[in-house]
């Protein structure tokens, strides 16, 4: 990354606005549920974000309520900025305050289109009806809120003459942030950069205000070329001072700027930057394990940060060095980001004290309910395996808590296969009502015929899309940790607002030390959420009818 022009910013803090609840959840099978983000919004405060992007109120009723109780659970005055998105239109505005407004910082989010390509074929408007009602929307946001952030949506392919002429008109009415989208990630850092320093050089009157610190540059970028984080550095580089990201880089199509990889570029080369944030490193990777885990998004082995191997060495010279100086081959340590440096920790043996300690040194706070159940599953990991490693548990208790909704619940899986079997399997599940129904069913092998019978107790119309197992640690005990993806029928696709695409992939991810078992728990995961968006849909549709009527 080439060096940008460098604005004079008096501040050396880079705000941190996660968006893993609203862009982050619009990732194809990433549904989250109200308790799900609650959980998540709670572990952003824990991290010390900046400000929680909490979700697209008018996007249904159903996220509208998501983000209302996050700001009452999450936006107290110590706490984050809790945001939420509006197109720039009334509606969206009025809906994006009824849900923030329960928050010490509240603040509203609204955008608009501002390349030709946008204004022709998606907004179908001029300039300067865009000029307009930028000024409009964005005054008629701060008649609710102080805080509010402007985005000209698709700024990466917009013409920068006319971005300055929109930006001046919401700075004039009373934006205190600016975000620069750069939407389809087409940008390169150098002309993103170059973007960032023009907006603050040329905008009439903004300069000033940025060096007051009365008005923050933001920048949101995507990763379609692989650029995002780039993309943003060079934009913090040139003035910026807000990044918008996600926890995984999760997101629409290829992901958003990664929260972990830009904050750790700015902590590892502070004396490139001179910059900070206030995030509290040491959380992040408890943070990405639990959005990990809820969204059903695999963490890649090799993803900078947080994967499974950014502190691994195998080959051989590397190895040497590390005995040698850990510095030859590692720019940061591991504990830095919550990565557990201790191994084998527990065993059989262990005692219900001893576990406690060590959740709570992993980031795991449970109630005495949650960790009577852990601790039974800790034991029963413990009689199959000589050691539990860190990762065991982190599997396990994550497993545990970062659940959906159970219309299904798996209570036992019998299967009979080998080479001269015909492969066959018995499930048992129970439902809401504590009744349970048994199914046995015949397939390919042990897995196939295992989602067989689970089909035959559900009877959800649904198609297996992929399914991976990858183990926890090594050796021939290790905990397995199976992701599936299912596509449900008719009736549980989710509309995104903004592009009105629709997705029906739903993703669910098991863990135990069978791989039978791992697998059956995937399976009605996926499907208790595939369960879940159906009863979301048919309750948006009487609640739509009850309004029609009124």
């Amino acid at each position: 990354m080439s060096q940008q022009p460098t604005i004079s910013i008096e501040s050396d803090v880079v705000r941190i606005f996660d968006t893993t609840l609203r862009d982050g959840e619009q990732s194809p099978g990433a549904t989250l549920h109200t308790h799900e983000k609650i959980e998540i919004a709670k572990q952003l405060a824990r991290l010390n974000v900046d400000v929680i992007e909490a979700g697209f109120p008018a996007a249904s009723p159903g996220d509208l309520e998501a983000v209302a109780a996050i700001a009452r659970t999450v936006g107290t005055p110590d706490g984050p900025i809790i945001a939420g998105l509006a197109r720039a239109n009334r509606d969206d505005i009025s809906k994006a305050w009824e849900a923030v407004r329960h928050a010490a910082k509240p603040r509203i989010h609204t955008f608009i289109a501002t390349s030709d390509i946008h204004l022709q074929y998606k907004l179908r408007m001029t300039r300067e009806e865009v000029v307009a009602t930028t000024r409009e929307m964005v005054a008629f946001a701060k008649q609710f809120c102080d805080d509010v952030e402007f985005s000209p949506e698709d700024a990466g392919r917009s013409d920068p003459r006319f971005l300055y002429e929109v930006l001046a008109a919401a700075v004039e009415a009373g934006a205190t942030t600016l975000n620069i989208p750069d939407t389809v990630g087409y940008t390169v850092p150098e002309e993103f950069g170059a973007l960032i320093a023009g907006i603050i050089e040329n905008t009439p009157g903004l300069k000033p205000k940025v060096e007051r610190g009365e008005v923050i540059i933001s920048v949101h970028t995507h990763n379609d070329l692989g650029l995002a984080v780039a993309n943003a550095l060079a934009g913090v580089k040139a003035g910026a001072r807000q990044v918008e990201c996600t926890i995984n880089g999760i997101g629409e199509r290829a992901g958003n700027c990664s929260l972990e990889e830009v904050v750790m570029a700015l902590y590892v080369r502070r004396d490139y930057f001179n910059l900070r944030t206030n995030i509290v490193t040491q959380e992040i990777y408890r943070t990405s394990d639990m959005v990990s885990r809820y969204t059903g998004i695999v963490v890649q082995p090799n993803k900078a940060i947080v994967g499974a191997n950014a502190f691994a060495h195998e080959a051989g010279i590397h190895q040497d060095g590390m005995l040698k100086h850990k510095r030859t081959y590692e720019i940061m340590d591991a504990a830095t980001v919550g990565v557990p440096e201790s191994r084998l920790v527990l065993g059989k043996h262990s005692g219900r004290h001893a576990f406690r300690v060590r959740l709570e040194q992993l980031g795991f706070h449970l109630n005495k309910e949650q960790l009577n159940e852990a601790f039974r599953r800790f034991k029963e990991l413990a009689d199959k395996k000589k050691y539990v490693t860190d990762a065991d548990i982190m599997a396990l208790v994550g497993d545990q808590l970062y659940q959906p909704k159970e219309t299904w619940q798996l209570v036992r899986v019998q299967v009979l296969a080998g080479n001269s079997n015909i492969p066959t399997a018995t499930v048992t599940l129970r439902d809401e009502e504590g009744r349970e129904q048994t199914a046995t069913a015949i397939g390919t092998g042990p897995v196939d015929a295992c989602y067989r019978a689970i089909r035959e107790i559900v009877r959800v119309p649904n198609n297996l899309l992929e399914y991976s197992v990858q183990s926890v640690t090594e050796g021939i005990d290790a905990v397995g940790d199976v992701t599936v993806r299912i596509r449900g029928g008719e009736g549980s696709e989710r509309v995104n607002p903004q592009t009105g695409s629709r997705s029906s992939v739903y993703i669910g991810r098991g863990v135990d030390t069978d791989i039978i078992v791992a697998s059956a728990k995937a399976y009605v995961q996926a499907l208790n959420k595939l369960l879940a968006a159906q009863s979301d849909a048919q309750a948006e549709v009487v609640i739509k009818a009850e309004e029609t009527t009124a």
